[in-house]
């Protein structure tokens, strides 16, 4: 049971995710998992570009489920797990649920655990307060089983799925029953044979004797008779009075229209607004499938448990998850610089200048004597051939090389056969919209006050990074505004020549490339022979020519 309920921790890469931050975070998971210290579950921040769905489709591996947002929601604080109530049951039942729970409010649910509706101490208090409505029972189709459970009464004639149909009334003596019941009336009275048998002589359906009195055979014989039932209780006919109102179904009483409710998944920014414009104090929770689990009330939030993240190939708090300040990072795995993440406490930060994470993760693995499974030996070779551009990129070193090979042969693939598979899937422009293509592999810096944006596409043909740069051109500026930031650049690398042309947009963007790279772009572009690397080759010149 402690198991079931564990919260997750979890396994994150990078907004705009690339194939590495994908394949790190499902490995490391798989990874932590198999250490036994918990329950991993790998996530992504962003859409699939199509260089990673080739792969997981490829490896047969389930994409990771979209997380683009870890900020607290309804699931982080203690929901108050009140079960929910049939809708038959009596009002007075649900009184004393709620002053045994101490809640002000109860949640009506059907079979399914649907929600119906709600009912409050304030429902109950406006129904007991209606003190000439004499007909609620009937109005309510009230049950005669609540009645005796409300009363604590014996049913001595008749049966309790009976349902009232009649009116209230209170017979003291035949003189004051003359007249005033009507076929189908519950009638409240004393032990008196006279006043009995003149309210079952009067058409009563039932009649109720009080004060714990004994019913003579002769009257429950003439009740059989004429169809009437009769209950006893020990209450006096003051209290049976006071109380009979309360056998009502909490149907009859519960607000079903416009109920305020949240899910699991809802913000908890967007629960303290609401909370704070309606003076409820208790709202119904639902989950996934839409099945009430219990309420939550202010006093929840001083509960709050933050969600526990793992980060994977960044540490840059412009590329991480919406959300990431309101969560506790437990672990940042790593090979790019050192960004400008601060964290609330002290982690464990793994940071290796290799040429992608899956290198660090594969090195781990070998420290730990795991060797990693085909599946995952896969997703590790597939990230390192991405992000190395299969060992031709600077950024590549010995290590990534050489833990490539050692995973080729655990996947059972051939890496220069596989990685052109994959650069022809991830170059592939068929059907993309510019957002798509741009959005692929895209990441924002921040240099001090500076902001800006890298993108990079790889092609295997000349032909297919013209087809891309003429899709991306004209969608920029939309870009630039979407992201909010004043500059933007797009790396079109051709992998087999090994060069890149960037596209630039935004004010000084071209005096900014003039600056890194000594050289003016034409018409917007600026054709680099010999490189590839975003991380090596363009991203340092750029902090450079800011800072100049």
């Amino acid at each position: 049971m402690e198991q079931e309920t564990r919260r997750p921790v979890y396994v994150i890469g990078h907004k705009n995710p690339d194939t590495d931050s994908v394949c790190s975070a499902l490995a490391y998971a798989w990874l932590k998992n198999q250490q036994g210290t918990g329950r991993y579950e790998a996530c992504r921040a962003g859409a699939l570009n199509r260089e990673t769905e080739f792969v997981l489709q490829h490896l047969g591996v389930e994409p990771p489920p979209i997380c683009s947002d870890i900020s607290p929601q309804v699931r982080d604080i203690d929901i108050r797990r009140q079960p929910g109530i049939d809708p038959e049951l009596s009002v007075r039942a649900a009184w004393a649920m709620m002053k045994e729970a101490e809640v002000d409010t109860l949640c009506i649910t059907d079979g399914d655990n649907r929600l119906q509706g709600l009912i409050t101490v304030k429902d109950i208090a406006n129904a007991n307060m209606d003190l000439l409505d004499t007909n609620i029972l009937a109005a309510a189709k009230t049950g005669y089983r609540n009645i005796l459970s409300t009363l604590e009464a014996d049913m001595l004639v008749g049966h309790a799925d009976s349902l009232v149909y009649g009116q209230i009334r209170i017979g003291t003596s035949p003189e004051a029953l003359e007249g005033i019941i009507r076929p189908g009336d519950l009638v409240l009275l004393s032990n008196r044979y006279e006043v009995q048998l003149c309210a079952i002589e009067s058409g009563a359906a039932c009649i109720i004797v009080c004060c714990g009195s004994s019913v003579a055979g002769s009257i429950l014989s003439y009740a059989r008779e004429k169809g009437c039932a009769v209950m006893a209780t020990a209450y006096d006919t003051y209290a049976a009075a006071r109380l009979i109102s309360t056998a009502a179904p909490v149907r009859h009483l519960m607000q079903s229209e416009n109920i305020v409710h949240f899910d699991l998944n809802t913000p908890l920014e967007e629960v303290q607004k609401v909370m704070a414009s309606l003076r409820f104090r208790y709202f119904p929770v639902l989950d996934e499938q839409g099945r009430y689990c219990g309420l939550i009330s202010r006093r929840n939030f001083l509960n709050l448990r933050r969600k526990q993240v793992i980060l994977v190939d960044h540490n840059e708090r412009t590329q991480a998850v919406d959300g990431l300040e309101q969560a506790e990072i437990l672990e940042i795995i790593d090979h790019h610089r050192i960004g400008s993440l601060e964290t609330g406490s002290p982690v464990y930060f793994r940071n290796v200048p290799v040429g992608c994470t899956a290198t660090i993760l594969y090195g781990m693995m070998e420290e730990q004597k795991i060797v990693p499974p085909k599946q995952i030996a896969g997703l590790l070779l597939s990230a390192i051939l991405s992000d190395t551009l299969m060992f031709r990129s600077p950024t590549s070193t010995s290590m990534d090389e050489a833990a490539a090979r050692a995973l080729a042969v655990l996947a059972e693939e051939d890496i220069p056969t596989y990685a052109g598979q994959m650069f022809e899937a991830g170059g592939d422009l068929t059907g993309r919209t510019p957002e798509e293509l741009f959005r692929s592999d895209f990441k924002v810096f921040e240099f001090g006050e500076h902001r800006f944006g890298v993108g990079q596409s790889f092609f295997m043909t000349e032909k297919l990074r013209s087809d891309a740069e003429a899709l991306l051109r004209p969608y920029l500026p939309e870009a630039a505004m979407k992201a909010g930031i004043p500059l933007v650049f797009y790396m079109l690398t051709n992998t087999l020549e090994e060069d890149t042309n960037v596209i630039c947009w935004g004010e000084h963007a071209e005096e900014m490339l003039e600056r890194a790279f000594g050289r003016a772009p034409e018409d917007g572009r600026l054709s680099l022979p010999g490189v590839v690397s975003r991380k090596m080759q363009m991203i340092p010149p750029l902090r450079l020519a800011l800072n100049s």
